[in-house]
């Protein structure tokens, strides 16, 4: 038990060399932080001594969680009298702050036929992780540029990164541990890895999240699914764990959204034992730091089926003889996805060994192609919790800001963009559980590409329109708070800056819209719509 002051024994402690205050009913020593307060020192005098809370509140209302988290060391102890706070239950139905659409609906007590008594367990779980070990220090890294190596390693060991494959079930033979909360292999579905995604994204970076879950997400699948049994005995498990990490390298500096047009080549040595590969890679998350990549080469004439995928090592041959000499990787400094590892990539007559072949020869395309499905919905599940993030602080801002004698909330115009921005995410979210729901009951991957490519392409555009048009409205809500990197607007300054980087990648909204219509009017033609 934490030892217990009074408020008149807290008032003893206002001086320069000896300075305490009290916030949210608990003591902090902060004579040491004076001087490195970003506000200066003076602000804090002014309060040594006292309960602080309010004016905490007045400067700290958006980024509470995250200062007080980075500075619990300062804790000496709890005010006198005070009720401690328990812990919320994990599977209670009401759950988080409880502002209307700051959360999905089932957060707040709503029916859902979607989500049941092991999602909230482990939506608590996650949040608890993410607020305690993760959130306090997005800013820092968004500034480094990088993700510290052993967070991937930490949420590997918890099992965080097990559950983003987007694997029907939970892969235990590779994964370091069993679902967290009790849950049992044979129970995971896509509405876990939605729920852990969902709350991930909660950090409002962009950069740490794809630091983080790209590899296992959309470069390791390809090995998980059409791997030999060798490669992923030496690869999968190693990912899973935040040992190693791996990245996808399709995109080039001339192919985009236009996968079948890339141009790096893999040619077979007159031996048959390896294939030499030439090319170059742009854009690639995670290529600063990957130990493996899943390259996409071509072996065939063009077009989608001369394309072959294959792992390459950085430190060469782990599966075959020095595989990366003549390999590079440098980073690409973009607007946003601060820290994510964004690289460009330069294959100049690297071997890699015949056993290194991701599934069938000329048959990349198709392992490409079918985990684009799962990349889509990672890519959903982050912007409509981003855009989400950027409504509950754009509310919460509304609140305690005051312009022209009364609280910004109080003006109809400011009323008028809140409810612009919850009507957009409510129905985004609504649409994104329905595909969910269909991912989960149709068993046949063939099926499920077929039928859902369409509808994904068309709410992966939905989506990150959504988060386009809240990033902006909750800027303006913010106003300079909202401009500046830090402080209280840090979450919505880094989001804004991280728009393009869900609107680009995965498919870029423009081709979204149009691959949506021309899935659709094939399937019209399947069933036979009466035209």
């Amino acid at each position: 038990m934490s030892k217990q002051y009074s408020l008149s024994e807290v008032a003893k402690h206002n001086k320069e060399n000896d300075a305490w205050i009290v916030v949210h009913n608990k003591v902090y020593n902060i004579t040491n932080f004076l001087e490195g307060h970003p506000g200066g020192k003076r602000i804090l005098l002014q309060v040594a001594g006292q309960d602080a809370t309010k004016q905490f509140v007045q400067f700290h209302n958006l980024n509470a969680i995250t200062v007080l988290k980075k500075y619990t060391k300062l804790v000496v102890g709890e005010l006198e009298g005070a009720q401690t706070t328990s812990e919320e239950d994990p599977a209670a139905a009401n759950f988080g702050s409880m502002i209307s659409f700051a959360d999905p609906s089932w957060y707040q007590g709503w029916a859902t036929p979607y989500y049941k008594e092991s999602h909230r367990r482990l939506r608590a779980w996650a949040r608890k992780i993410v607020e305690a070990e993760l959130m306090p220090y997005c800013t820092e890294w968004d500034i480094a540029g990088q993700v510290p190596l052993s967070v991937s390693r930490r949420l590997g060991e918890l099992g965080f990164l097990s559950g983003m494959t987007g694997s029907p079930q939970w892969p235990s033979e590779y994964a370091p541990c069993p679902p967290p909360c009790g849950i049992r292999p044979e129970e995971w579905d896509a509405f876990h890895e939605q729920v852990l995604g969902d709350e991930l994204a909660r950090m409002g970076s962009g950069g740490a999240n794809n630091a983080l879950t790209t590899g296992p997400s959309i470069a390791l699948p390809a090995v998980l699914n059409y791997g030999s049994p060798s490669m992923k005995k030496k690869v999968v498990a190693d990912v899973l764990a935040g040992k190693k990490a791996i990245a996808l390298a399709i995109t080039e500096p001339q192919a985009g959204s236009d996968v079948a047009g890339i141009q790096t080549t893999a040619t077979k040595s007159d031996d048959g034992t390896y294939y030499i590969l030439n090319g170059e890679k742009k854009w690639i998350s995670n290529g600063t730091w990957s130990d493996y990549f899943v390259v996409a080469a071509r072996t065939g004439g063009p077009g989608m089926g001369g394309i072959t995928l294959f792992l390459l090592e950085r430190d060469g041959g782990v599966l075959g003889p020095s595989s990366a000499e003549g390999f590079a990787s440098r980073p690409v400094k973009c607007q946003g996805l601060g820290g994510s590892g964004t690289s460009y990539l330069t294959i100049e007559n690297v071997r890699v060994p015949t056993e290194n072949i991701i599934g069938k020869l000329n048959n990349g395309f198709k392992c490409i192609m079918s985990n684009f499905n799962h990349e889509r919905l990672g890519i959903c599940t982050t912007a409509i919790r981003f855009a989400r993030v950027c409504f509950e602080d754009a509310y919460k801002w509304s609140q305690v800001r005051r312009t022209f004698g009364q609280r910004l909330f109080d003006h109809g115009v400011i009323r008028n963009k809140l409810g612009h921005m919850a009507r957009q995410i409510e129905a985004t979210q609504t649409w994104l559980d329905f595909i969910l729901y269909q991912l989960t009951m149709i068993k046949d991957p063939q099926e499920a590409m077929t039928k859902l490519g369409g509808p994904l392409a068309l709410l992966k555009a939905q989506c990150t329109v959504t988060l386009d048009y809240c990033a902006r409205e909750a800027t303006q809500i913010l106003g300079g708070v909202g401009y500046t990197r830090g402080g209280q607007g840090e979450r919505v300054e880094r989001i804004y800056r991280d728009v393009r980087g869900y609107a680009i990648p995965g498919g870029s909204e423009e081709i979204m819209l149009d691959l949506g219509i021309r899935q659709a009017a094939k399937i019209n033609q399947l069933v036979g719509a009466k035209l």
